[in-house]
C-alpha cells in the first residue's frame, strides 16, 4: 500500500533510544535517529542487489517532496537506471562544469611543465582569490563584469601586479574550458585595458664595482649560520636564481668535471641547465661538503637536512650585513653578473645563456643546454678572478682578457 503515513505523524515522530523507521510504501520511509534528525530513504533492488537511495532531509524535504522524487527513482528503475548512480553521475557533472574544478583539472594537466613554487603559487593565488567568488560557478555563466568584482578586490589590497597574474591564470583556465567543451568563450578578453598598469619593479642590485667589493668583503665576514654563509659566497659566482641555489643537490654536482647540472624541472624555463664550476665555488663546495655531504641537498634547512633551506635565508642573510631591500637583493647577483660580464666584453649569447634566459626557438631550446660551453667555462673562471681581485682591492681592468 502507498502513501502510508501522514505529515502530521512526519512532524510529531520523536527520537527513541535507537534509530526506528516509518514506511510510507514502495520503499520509501522515515529514518528516525536517535539524535532527533530524520532521513528520507528508499530502499530498491538493483541488478538483484538491495540498494538505499538517500532523498533527503526532513522537513527540508516535505512529505510530499519525498514520495515525488521516489517516484521518480521508480520510472528510472523501469527505465534500467540505477537511482543511486544517476545521482551520483548528475553530482558529479554539477561539479565538472564549475569553474574550481576546471580550474584544478587545467592545474593538474599542466603542473608537471612547471617548477614546484611556481605551481604552489598559481594554486595559492586562485584559492585566495578566485574560487572563494566564482569557484562554485558554472565556468561557462561566469562574464567580464564578474571577474572585474574580484580582481578588484585584489586590485584594493594594492597588489596590482598579482591582479594581473589572476586576471592571466583566469584567461588560461577558461581557454581550457574552451578546449575541453565547457564553455563558449574566455570572457578575460573582455576586460583588457580595465586594470591599472603595472610599474616594472627593477630587482635591487649593486654593479658598482668599489660597493661589489664591499658587499663581497662583508659575506666573507657574515658570521651567522655556516651553511648561510656559505651560500651567500657562492651566490655571486654562480649567478643562478635564488630558488636555483637553494635546491641544490648534491647528485647534481661534478667536482672532478667541475660542472653542475641543474635538472630541467628545477628551471624556469625547464631545460637541463649546465653551471661550470671555477676553482673559487670548488672550494666553498669542498668545505661545505664536510658537513653537508652525506645529505640530499648542498644547503639544507637549519631545522632538518631532509629539506632545502629557505627561500629568505640568503635574502635575510643580506639584511644582516645591513643591506636593504632597495640596495641588494638574492636576484641582485645575476643583474650584477649580466652587466658586467657585457661590459667587459664576453659573448653576450654566452652570458644569456649562463644566465639560462628564455629561448624564443624551442626547437632550438631543447639543445642548447651545452651552448657557447667553452666560453662559458672560461668566463666563468675569469668571473670569480675578478670579484676576488675586487675583494683584495687589486686595481681590476673591466675588460675581457684576450686568450
Amino acid at each position: 500500500m502507498l502513501n502510508k503515513l501522514k505529515p502530521i505523524e512526519c512532524k510529531h515522530a520523536k527520537a527513541k533510544d535507537k534509530d526506528y523507521k516509518m514506511s510510507d510504501g514502495a520503499g520509501l520511509f522515515l529514518l528516525v535517529a536517535k539524535s532527533g534528525s530524520k532521513y528520507w530513504r528508499m530502499k530498491y533492488r538493483s541488478n538483484g542487489k538491495e540498494k538505499l537511495l538517500s532523498i533527503g532531509v526532513y522537513p527540508t524535504v516535505s512529505l510530499k517532496e519525498a514520495r515525488v522524487k521516489r517516484d521518480e527513482a521508480k520510472k528510472q528503475l523501469n527505465n534500467g537506471i540505477d537511482p543511486s548512480e544517476f545521482k551520483q553521475t548528475a553530482k558529479q557533472t554539477d561539479l565538472e562544469d564549475s569553474f574550481e574544478y576546471v580550474a584544478r583539472e587545467w592545474h593538474t594537466k599542466y603542473k608537471p611543465n612547471w617548477t614546484e613554487n611556481h605551481a604552489q603559487r598559481i594554486l595559492t593565488r586562485l584559492e585566495k582569490d578566485v574560487f572563494p567568488w566564482v569557484g562554485k560557478r558554472p565556468v561557462d555563466e561566469i562574464n567580464a563584469p564578474e571577474l572585474l568584482k574580484l580582481l578588484r578586490r585584489v586590485e584594493n589590497r594594492g597588489a596590482i601586479e598579482t591582479s594581473h597574474r589572476v586576471m592571466q591564470n583566469c584567461g588560461q583556465v577558461f581557454r581550457y574550458a574552451v578546449a575541453t567543451g565547457r564553455a563558449e568563450r574566455d570572457p578575460t578578453g573582455d576586460l583588457k585595458g580595465a586594470l591599472p598598469p603595472v610599474r616594472k619593479k627593477h630587482l635591487a642590485s649593486i654593479t658598482e664595482p668599489t660597493k661589489i667589493a664591499g658587499l663581497l668583503r662583508a659575506i666573507d665576514g657574515y658570521e651567522g649560520h655556516f651553511v648561510t654563509r656559505c651560500a651567500m659566497k657562492m651566490a655571486p659566482y654562480v649567478f643562478v636564481r635564488p630558488g636555483e641555489l637553494r635546491h641544490a643537490e648534491w647528485s647534481e654536482i661534478d667536482l672532478d668535471n667541475a660542472e653542475w647540472r641543474i635538472p630541467a624541472e628545477k628551471m624556469k624555463m625547464r631545460e637541463l641547465h649546465i653551471v661550470p664550476l671555477s676553482d673559487q665555488v670548488i672550494s666553498i663546495l669542498k668545505e661545505i661538503q664536510l658537513l653537508t655531504g652525506n645529505g640530499r641537498y648542498v644547503f639544507p634547512s637549519i631545522r632538518t637536512n631532509t629539506r632545502p633551506m629557505s627561500e629568505n635565508t640568503v635574502l635575510a642573510g643580506l639584511r644582516r650585513l645591513g643591506y636593504t631591500k632597495e640596495e641588494m637583493t638574492g636576484h641582485g647577483f645575476r643583474s650584477m653578473a649580466s652587466t658586467l660580464l657585457n661590459e667587459q666584453g664576453w659573448h653576450r649569447d654566452a652570458i644569456e645563456r649562463q644566465l639560462a634566459h628564455a629561448e624564443r626557438d624551442s626547437v632550438r631550446a631543447a639543445y642548447n643546454y651545452a651552448e657557447h660551453l667553452p666560453e662559458r667555462k672560461r668566463m666563468m673562471q675569469s668571473w670569480a678572478d675578478y670579484l676576488d681581485a675586487l675583494k683584495i682591492g687589486a686595481e681590476v681592468i673591466p675588460f675581457k682578457k684576450l686568450g
